[in-house]
């Protein structure tokens, strides 16, 4: 990449910074055999999971448990035409252990939406790679 390339490849470190400032990103799935993109509210856990809490009755619950999923979350702003994108891939996995669950039901993410039941779900972070881009520049 030359000095002049407007993009740049983030190392893990810089990923998972950038990921503890945005508070929603999507999770990618497979649903009925094809692909699903899901926009969720998400933090990290230690060593560098994504948590995700939910309803036990989503569908998202039974098409995640136990698979490998990607998640993505970015920020941009379009007048400077600059941002970051960043994709952590890995199992994802219920939370069943009951003190883990009472952690996280102090510590973790909390939906935005009303939950009577809140699921955990633990996406770990197997894969994590990013890019930046700084101000490109080319037709509007």
């Amino acid at each position: 990449m030359s000095q002049n390339d407007p993009f740049r490849s983030l190392d893990r470190q810089e990923c998972l910074r950038l990921l503890a400032k945005v508070p929603v990103g999507r999770v990618v799935y497979t649903r009925q055999a094809l692909p699903a993109v899901l926009p969720i509210n998400f933090c990290l856990d230690t060593e560098a999971s994504v948590l995700l809490c939910t309803s036990p009755d989503s569908d998202l619950v039974r098409a995640i448990d136990g698979v490998v999923v990607a998640f993505e979350a970015d920020e941009f702003d379009a007048a400077t035409r600059s941002g970051w994108s960043v994709v952590v891939t890995g199992r994802a996995t219920v939370v069943t252990d009951p003190a883990e669950h009472e952690r996280l039901s102090q510590d973790g993410p909390t939906s935005w939406m009303p939950l009577k039941d809140a699921v955990f779900v633990r996406i770990e972070s197997e894969i994590v790679t990013g890019r930046e881009l700084n101000g490109a520049r080319g037709n509007p």
